[in-house]
């Protein structure tokens, strides 16, 4: 063994031993003069070794220690390469003082001959002290060594046999960044090759023998990247049955053939080890590797730089060359000053592309640029060359990536250049930098068509630098593999990396999180209405989002998944065949259909056989004509209908004794020649959905039938309502350990009373990761994943232990934390850069305390989620003592969410609108029920109050009643509030009578003014100016009709029959020109349309959705309440008239009732539309 140091040596001692490399083990250490970065130690270990850790101790009895450090291996004791703990990491830990030992075991192997340690941090009181022991055992390995036209061949006799696993593995090490690595030919012409293509290793299976790419080529596998840094990578391929997968270094990516691939892979990855090896070299292949040296620098920061001083003053011109790799779009690679100061050159990067820019003196600057993409992260070559006055520059060595100018000066140096940068000084006015420094790596550089050794650079016998590392290039690729998930496109910098996540669905700094809700259910309790939604079923899992049509019009909410064939369809047989057999492909692919079978509390899907003539199930010998296949994957075959049980062989008709032969399960089955049909729902999940559909008896003269497979439906999310509540600050759930190494999200909802709790936590050996409620106004998310505790908290402007729902979406990655609460603006804390990145956990989950049994949270926790899979809170609560499952008590958060006077009903795991006080109907009471009216069309509404007077007056003959019985309904406060659309004037639009001969009406008089009256008369019959008016009839639509909390019209059309009402002529349900997409818009355009303020004391802010809607007509808007008191007098009318405005088209672009005038129940040109 070798040791070679720099700087000045205080001690050195080591001794070697077999299994391990000691340097100083007892008294003493390596302790340089000068403690600074350019320090190192290296040692030779005499031969290549497997080296797995190394540890370090300070310099015996002294105060000379190092408290970091980098660790770098080679080959050759050139080209060094840092080794990084997660791929992140550059920086070891070193030593607290001078005698303990620091040992680190390398989390990958590393075959090496030389190692080299350099301090980074050591004791501020003391100077770098080191001893260094490193554990490891020889390796040693064939070798062959390729010159890019040299090949070696090998031959299998006799042929191999078919394996079901094969694999091939090889380690390589190239300056290029191009070139095959292997190729194997099977029969057929098949070939599978691994070729190295910009650096990153390409798997790739061709149909043909040639190696050019053509239409039928697939490329299965692309990985790695950088690959041509003259380091041992190693490579792997392994098949397993219809699984491929590929290994570069310690990354690993799988894909799955096709049976077509699957045939001819094994038909050249085989070694058995009977068979023969026959081997033949072409060309020059030696076995030993040639190790050409090529010394890189490498610009790490803002302060990098590289001065060198012209040797040859040149009158005649200069000649700079240089290679270069970066992911940056934008740095300076060198500049010089002209002689005498009379200008500078810049050679600098801008927008990956090369720029020249000379000024000079009196002169117009000059510029030239070449190149573009330079930022690859490859090897590009860049030469300035000048003279015999003609300018150019040169990238790639390509004529056609050049730029040429004839100055008419002399462009030569006239003193240092510098590379990459220009030193701190700011009185330095030999170099100056308008540009951004570079970051990235250089060789080769050539001055006057002179190499520079770079080694010489390094021990400061040739010009000057500073925060340079010579003879290693440190890029590395923080998109190799990418941490963007979903499909998020991943670009970098020198320093960090983007995720472009556009198009995915997904969001955050590395596209983790979800844009789109996981069910129906969730749309529809952000007040959402029935329509289309993308709905992502696992949140941040795999499964890509779809769009699914939300049903939200009934008490249920339902997610409608359409397939290919929905309509009722006529059985059209083949005479070639003697079934008929239909498959059904859905909009969802396997995985989505899977996951929202299992999210729902109930599936269903509709299946009917109409027949004439056409068995169904049952034939004469008993064995079914006709089945369906449903179920998850391929599906199984089921011979039930819907409506049946599985495996019952029955229709729906023999479980309700209703078929028309009781001899048979199905209405078909008795072969009628009259039609008749079988459906009804599938609804047993595992059965669903409806994959294909085989019909037998379709062939005898006479059958005929018809078949319908409705879409899939499904209701009810499991997730949204699964919750605990903890009534003890010692009370906890615990579950296995939270899987989230490079990304974890977690969301829940919580509610509770009191000011501070933990909400949930998981330990590690020192990792860790809590939320928990910090105080009453405040959530903090904290973590720690070896680079010491990080904090997220954010504060809420109102107390959050007003026990009402809060939702929390916390979210770790690579790049940063995050913590969102209610709707506030999610809080962002980033990363240490070059940091620990990986959350090792192992203790079990706790949710609702801590493994301390302290800092419990008292209240519920609802819908917890962790990387989109939802924790059963409640099946645990119901083994846990102290927890209780569900949590009841929704409409404090929800409540809101029922409009127009609707009323929140609780449900033990949600809740729901009631609306039966409401003029509206819909799962929020903000549909609203309309009809359209002829003249002869009118509805009667009778009180209950009435119904039991008539009773009573039929039984004592008399009319004469005790005032009280009826002190409810006499006039004296009472709310009315109704929509209606008409182009007839006068009209009675409202008329209200009392058993107390007192009368209400609301009218249109001839003039257009509303009027809203209030009567009494002394004998029975009514006003005569009223019944006038009402023999008129009505002409136009009513809607959102509400006298009190009775809504007449809404009983007419939903409740015919078990409402007390009365229609009379035609009564149409109508949108009345207008639909409920609008009616947002008309909420926030009433008061601007009608230019009046409400009435005092107007029933409801929110009742001029109507009055706001626009069209090609005259309306005017009104809101009113008729707050009456009983008067003595005969009538009195309260008439207001409105402004009429004439609504052009161009004061609205959609003009919803354009497309509606000429309908049958269409507004016409003369039409006006009111509301009160």
């Amino acid at each position: 063994m070798i040791l070679m140091i720099s700087g000045d040596i205080c001690m050195v001692f080591f001794f070697p031993s077999p299994l391990s490399f000691s340097l100083c083990p007892g008294a003493g250490g390596w302790s340089p003069l000068s403690s600074d970065r350019y320090q190192w130690l290296e040692v030779d270990l005499g031969g290549r070794t497997r080296i797995t850790a190394v540890a370090t101790q300070g310099r015996y009895g002294s105060s000379d220690w190092q408290t970091a450090y980098l660790l770098m291996f080679s080959d050759t004791g050139h080209n060094w390469k840092q080794y990084r703990q997660e791929d992140s990491i550059g920086a070891f830990a070193g030593n607290s003082n001078a005698d303990s030992v620091v040992q680190h075991k390398l989390q990958h192997q590393v075959i090496a001959r030389y190692v080299r340690l350099i301090p980074l941090n050591w004791n501020p009181n003391g100077r770098i002290g080191l001893r260094l022991e490193t554990y490891g055992c020889p390796y040693n390995s064939d070798v062959l060594s390729f010159n890019g036209r040299s090949s070696l061949i090998y031959r299998l006799t006799p042929r191999p046999r078919q394996m079901s696993s094969e694999s091939i593995s090889l380690k390589f090490k190239t300056l290029k960044n191009s070139g095959i690595l292997l190729h194997a030919e099977g029969q057929n012409g098949h070939s599978l090759t691994l070729e190295l293509e910009k650096g990153k290793l390409q798997l790739l299976i061709r149909k043909g023998t040639t190696l050019n790419l053509s239409p039928d080529s697939r490329y299965l596998v692309t990985l790695g990247s950088l690959l041509d840094d003259q380091h041992w990578h190693h490579v792997a391929v392994e098949h397993h049955s219809n699984h491929l997968k590929l290994t570069v270094d310690k990354n690993s990516l799988g894909t799955n053939l096709y049976s077509d691939m699957i045939i001819f892979y094994t038909n050249f990855i085989s070694f058995p080890v009977s068979s023969s090896l026959l081997h033949l070299s072409q060309g020059n292949v030696t076995f030993s590797c040639s190790e050409p040296v090529f010394v890189a620098m490498t610009f790490t920061g803002p302060q990098s730089f590289l001065r060198l001083p012209r040797i040859d003053q040149s009158s005649l011109g200069i000649s700079v060359g240089l290679q270069f790799r970066t992911w940056n779009k934008a740095g300076l690679l060198l500049t010089f000053e002209l002689p005498n100061r009379e200008g500078r050159v810049w050679l600098y990067l801008s927008k990956a592309r090369t720029h020249l820019q000379i000024h000079k003196s009196g002169r117009a600057p000059l510029e030239l640029n070449a190149g573009s993409a330079l930022n690859d992260g490859q090897w590009h070559s860049v030469d300035l060359i000048s003279g015999g006055g003609r300018l150019t520059i040169t990238v790639d060595g390509d004529e056609g990536a050049s730029a040429h100018a004839s100055p008419s000066f002399l462009i030569t140096t006239g003193g240092h250049i510098f590379f990459g940068g220009c030193p701190a000084e700011e009185n330095s006015q030999e170099c100056l930098n308008p540009f951004k420094a570079f970051h990235g790596c250089m060789r080769l550089l050539t001055v006057d068509n002179r190499p520079l050794d770079l080694i010489k650079v390094q021990q400061r016998l040739i010009g000057n630098y500073s925060h340079l590392q010579i003879d290693m290039c440190g890029i590395i690729d923080r998109c190799s593999p990418s941490h963007c998930e979903h499909g998020g496109s991943c670009s970098q910098s020198w320093s960090t990396f983007h995720c472009n996540c556009t198009g995915t669905g997904y969001s955050g700094a590395t596209c983790h999180s979800s844009i789109y809700e996981q069910s129906c259910e969730a749309y529809k309790h952000k007040g959402n209405i029935s329509g289309y939604y993308y709905i992502d079923v696992d949140s941040s899992g795999p499964i890509k989002p779809q769009l699914l049509y939300c049903n939200m019009t009934e008490d249920n909410t339902w997610m409608v998944i359409h397939h290919n064939n929905t309509d009722l369809t006529r059985v059209q047989p083949s005479p070639e065949v003697n079934t008929y057999e239909v498959h059904f492909e859905y909009a969802s692919d396997e995985e989505q259909l899977a996951a929202i079978i299992s999210l729902s509390e109930h599936c269903e899907q509709e299946i009917a056989y109409h027949c004439r003539k056409s068995r169904l199930l049952t034939s004469s010998e008993g064995s079914p004509l006709s089945w369906w296949v449903g179920g998850p994957g391929v599906g199984q075959m089921h011979t039930h209908w819907g409506g049946a049980p599985p495996g019952s062989q029955q229709c729906a008709c023999s479980l309700q004794n209703n078929c028309v032969d009781s001899r048979y399960h199905c209405n078909c089955d008795a072969d009628s020649n009259e039609w008749t049909n079988d459906s009804g729902l599938l609804t047993h999940k595992e059965t669903l959905p409806v994959r294909s559909l085989v019909l037998g008896d379709i062939q005898r003269p006479g059958s005929e039938s018809t078949y319908k497979v409705g879409p899939l439906r499904c209701h009810g999310d499991k997730n949204v309502w699964n919750a605990a509540f903890f009534d003890k600050e010692t009370s906890y759930l615990h579950f296995p350990t939270l899987h989230g190494e490079l990304s974890a999200d977690i969301s829940f909802l919580f509610k509770t009373t009191s000011s501070s709790g933990v909400f949930l936590e998981n330990l590690g050996i020192k990792d860790f990761i809590r939320i928990e409620l910090n105080s009453s106004n405040e959530v903090l998310f904290s973590f720690d994943v070896g680079n010491g505790p990080l904090e997220v908290s954010v504060k809420a402007g109102s107390p959050l232990n007003d026990n009402r729902w809060h939702r929390i979406q916390a979210e770790r990655n690579v790049k940063e934390a995050s913590l969102r609460l209610d709707e506030l603006p999610a809080v962002t804390q980033e990363a240490p850069a070059d940091g620990h990145i990986h959350l090792q956990l192992n203790s079990q989950l706790f949710i609702g305390g801590t493994a301390s049994r302290q800092k419990g949270f008292r209240g519920c926790i609802r819908s917890l989620q962790l990387n989109g899979v939802t924790l059963d809170l409640e099946e645990r609560a119901k083994i846990t003592p102290g927890v209780q499952a569900g949590c009841p008590g929704h409409c404090s958060s929800y409540g809101s969410l029922c409009q127009n006077q609707g009323r929140c009903v609780e449900r033990p795991t949600s809740f729901s609108c009631d609306c039966s006080s409401s003029a509206y109907t819909g799962p929020f009471c903000n549909k609203e029920v309309s009809a359209s009216f002829k003249s002869e069309t009118s509805v009667t509404y009778v009180f209950k109050e009435q119904m039991v007077n008539e009773l009573n007056r039929s039984s004592s003959g008399s009319s004469s009643f005790p005032s009280s019985i009826y002190s409810d309904i006499t006039l004296k406060a009472e709310n009315v509030s109704l929509s209606f659309r008409t182009s007839q004037s006068p009209a009675l639009l409202l008329y209200v009578s009392s058993y107390h001969r007192e009368y209400f009406a609301v009218l249109l008089s001839k003039p257009g003014d509303l009027c809203a009256c209030l009567f009494s008369i002394d004998s029975e019959g009514l006003d005569p100016d009223l019944a006038q008016i009402a023999s008129l009839g009505f002409t136009g639509c009513l809607s959102a009709v509400l006298f009190n909390s009775i809504s007449p019209l809404k009983a007419a059309l939903l409740h015919p029959k078990t409402s007390p009402v009365t229609v009379t002529g035609p009564l149409i349900q109508s949108i009345c020109g207008f639909t409920s997409a609008n009616l947002s818009h008309a909420t926030e355009t009433t008061h601007h349309l009608s230019g009046k303020r409400p009435l005092v004391n107007a029933i409801r802010s929110d009742s001029a959705l109507i009055g706001g809607v626009i069209a090609v007509a005259i309306f005017v808007t009104v809101s009113a309440l008729a707050v009456m008191a009983r008067f003595l007098y005969r009538r009195k009318c309260t008439c207001q008239r409105q402004e009429v405005k004439t609504v052009k088209p161009e004061d609205n672009p959609e003009l919803p009732f354009r497309s509606r005038i000429t309908s049958q129940n269409g507004p016409t040109e003369n039409q006006k539309e009111y509301f009160i």
